[in-house]
């Protein structure tokens, strides 16, 4: 068969689907999924939230940013580990199925988060100590490596027609419900426990809250079906992607997402650290003013999503790329002026509203870009290339720039050059909002 007429026959069951499919269930699925991704993101990211109570756990430093350095390439190690990830679980979600990679996905994080939980400090096993740190966080980022391309994907699949970016937005706005818990749980320790309890044993709750949860959200994802699209595709002869198409569309999906991942890891994520190193905040104070940020981001994740149902998803992604290229150097030089608690909140919320573009629109518009039959390897490549280059050393670059250049506003332009990049890609690329998945 043709891989026209294959396209052409999953086009009418695309259509077909979304005409008979029974609501509750496809939105049960979409639940599990989504429930299941916040655990993920949730472990993925609290490592993040008690990162100086790490690095001078397990990288004891006279310079305390060399050791906040390490921590941060300890951090980084996951989204090297990223495409592996995506390399086997997508492919095990091409060839098994969707539910089969998302079940992976979970288990091979949690076995990561309750090591991390439990490894030894620097001060009791010595050199041992970071080694098992960084063998827990490449877990970690095996398992998101395929965690991401593969839910998206499903999520997506299941949707509706003219409503793929109202769902999809919801595994991005559970990340960041992920992310939340995270953000809140350090900041809930931080201000009921001493800085010595922190230091001493308080940085390990976290990640033993997740080795609890995790279970949680392999019980959901059990009963987890493969989507209609996925299942007739499997029916179809038809040959794979050409290695040149496959990666064409894979750089397009970088583009796309080159801004989205770095805000995702300097706004919602590095901010955190940001604005008490270099905001004037303490680290409580910092870490509720993030929390409240990613709150107005999760709010609004969905919003957007629905509105690029509406209008496409190139005009807002075009906008959100030009804002942070345009804005990027104000929004550091505001915060790193120390503007005070009051207004660092308030611009921290206004960040996530505008961040949460990315977040709403993004997971669609980079998911259609790949045919069903290589949807979820490609997807899960593509985001694990975007996150492992430009987010996860994001914040890394950004304490190595601040160290080098002596300027607080210098992670700003790594803000300016991906928003450039990333607004002529969606420029020059195709409306897919109202095409049916190929």
């Amino acid at each position: 068969m043709t891989d026209q007429a294959s396209v052409s026959q999953l086009h009418l069951a695309s259509a077909t689907i979304d005409r008979t499919q029974d609501r509750p269930v496809f939105r049960k699925f979409i639940a599990a999924a989504t429930v299941g991704n916040i655990f993920e993101w949730y472990d993925w990211g609290v490592f993040a939230f008690v990162v100086t109570y790490i690095a001078r756990n397990f990288f004891p430093s006279q310079d305390p940013t060399a050791a906040l350095l390490s921590t941060f390439a300890t951090f980084g190690a996951g989204f090297v580990a990223r495409p592996v990830g995506a390399l086997l679980i997508g492919w095990v979600g091409d060839k098994y199925g969707r539910k089969s990679a998302l079940m992976v996905t979970i288990y091979v994080m949690a076995i990561g988060t309750v090591g991390t939980a439990f490894i030894p400090t620097f001060s009791t096993i010595g050199i041992w100590a970071p080694v098992l740190l960084v063998c827990a966080r490449l877990l970690q980022g095996i398992s998101t490596g395929g965690e991401l391309g593969g839910s998206l994907a499903f999520i997506v699949e299941w949707a509706p027609r003219g409503q793929r970016g109202f769902y999809g937005s919801f595994q991005q706005a559970s990340t960041l419900v992920g992310l939340l818990i995270g953000s809140g749980v350090a900041a809930i320790l931080n201000s009921v426990l001493t800085p010595d309890q922190m230091l001493d044993w308080g940085w390990r709750i976290p990640f033993a809250i997740g080795g609890v949860l995790l279970p949680i959200g392999i019980w959901m994802r059990r009963d987890l079906e493969d989507t209609p699209i996925f299942r007739e595709s499997k029916h179809l002869k038809s040959e794979p992607t050409p290695v040149k198409s496959a990666s064409i569309m894979v750089l397009r999906a970088v583009g796309f997402g080159i801004c989205w991942t770095t805000c995702q890891y300097l706004i919602l994520s590095y901010m955190a650290t940001f604005t008490a190193k270099q905001g004037g905040l303490t680290e409580t104070q910092s870490l509720w003013s993030h929390t409240t940020g990613i709150i107005f981001a999760i709010v609004f994740t969905p919003i957007w999503g629905m509105l690029s149902d509406r209008i496409g998803r190139r005009p807002l992604l075009i906008a959100v790329n030009l804002f942070f290229a345009v804005m990027g150097y104000a929004i550091f030089w505001f915060i790193a002026s120390a503007p005070g608690l009051v207004w660092i909140v308030l611009a921290q919320c206004a960040l996530g509203i505008i961040a949460s573009i990315h977040t709403g629109v993004g997971p669609a518009a980079i998911t259609e870009i790949f045919p069903t039959k290589s949807r979820s390897f490609l997807n899960s490549l593509a985001f694990a290339l975007v996150v492992s280059i430009f987010g996860g050393f994001s914040p890394y670059i950004a304490t190595w720039l601040i160290h080098t250049t002596g300027s607080p506003i210098s992670p700003s332009y790594l803000l300016i050059v991906n928003g450039l990049i990333a607004t002529v890609t969606v420029a020059l690329s195709k409306e897919t909002a109202h095409e049916e998945l190929s």
